[in-house]
């Protein structure tokens, strides 16, 4: 069985949680699944972080998929299916819902229920010797609604049939094309250089961020009714960050946003 875990870490102002599981190239276990939303909820509150990154250990794989060790214990019954996928929606809608920024670094592979994690993210970066590939039709897997339409608007439609239809795995630069992901970067340098945008968006005003997030997330979800986001575009008029952002434009200086 699995022995991964989900390792939470801290480097101001920055939050990292990374899928450890090297052994089975960071294949998501069920516990990793329900680690997930608990660890988001701990950065969201952490006023010192303003940008999440999450990544594999390691260089070999984001995450080649969810834990299939796994499944004939923990998705062998209805109610265990029911339960276990319950577990990665929440996952899910903690990456996407969280106000802070949220990178995935992707090294090697990442591959079905990886790249749905990463399909989550807000950006995707990744090294030239990534893999992608959700192998769902050769497994005889369903995939929902809602992790479906992240590929969609990430890819469009299109590349999004040919990704679930033949099940194929697409290197970097295909991946790049497509818009499955943000840059490929040289292996050796992928880690520094989410580490500088990481730090770049994280002195940004995270108000205007969430704000921005909570827009696009509408948006991409055809939501019927965006008061909600509308209402997180009112407030950053109304706070002493916009004060700021203003006042260091005329004085030709960079703001420090509090997030008030």
């Amino acid at each position: 069985m699995s022995k991964g875990r989900l390792r939470v870490e801290r480097e101001e102002p920055v939050g990292r949680l990374v899928l450890d599981n090297p052994e089975r190239r960071n294949a998501i276990s069920a516990d990793m699944w329900r680690a997930i939303a608990p660890a988001i909820t701990v950065l969201n509150a952490d006023v010192s972080i303003r940008c999440i990154v999450i990544r594999g250990e390691g260089t070999q794989a984001f995450a080649a998929g969810a834990d299939i060790s796994e499944f004939e214990k923990n998705r062998s019954s209805q109610d265990q299916v029911k339960d276990y996928e319950a577990a990665t929606a929440a996952a899910h809608r903690a990456i996407e819902s969280s106000p802070k920024p949220v990178i995935a670094l992707i090294h090697g592979f990442c591959v079905g229920g990886g790249l749905a994690v990463a399909l989550s993210c807000d950006l995707r970066y990744a090294d030239a010797s990534s893999r992608f590939a959700i192998p769902a039709a050769r497994l005889g897997l369903g995939y929902g609604v809602h992790g479906t339409n992240r590929l969609v608007v990430t890819v469009g439609h299109a590349n999004a049939r040919e990704i679930m239809f033949s099940a194929r795995r697409y290197d970097a630069n295909e991946a790049l094309a497509m818009g499955l992901v943000n840059r490929v970067l040289p292996d050796a340098d992928l880690d520094d250089y989410v580490r500088k945008i990481a730090v770049e968006l994280a002195a940004n005003a995270p108000m205007t961020i969430a704000a921005s997030k909570a827009v696009i997330n509408a948006l991409t979800e055809a939501k019927d009714d965006y008061s909600a986001a509308e209402a997180t575009v009112a407030h950053c008029m109304k706070s002493e960050d916009y004060v700021e952002g203003r006042r260091a434009f005329m004085e030709k200086r960079t703001p420090v946003f509090k997030g008030k």
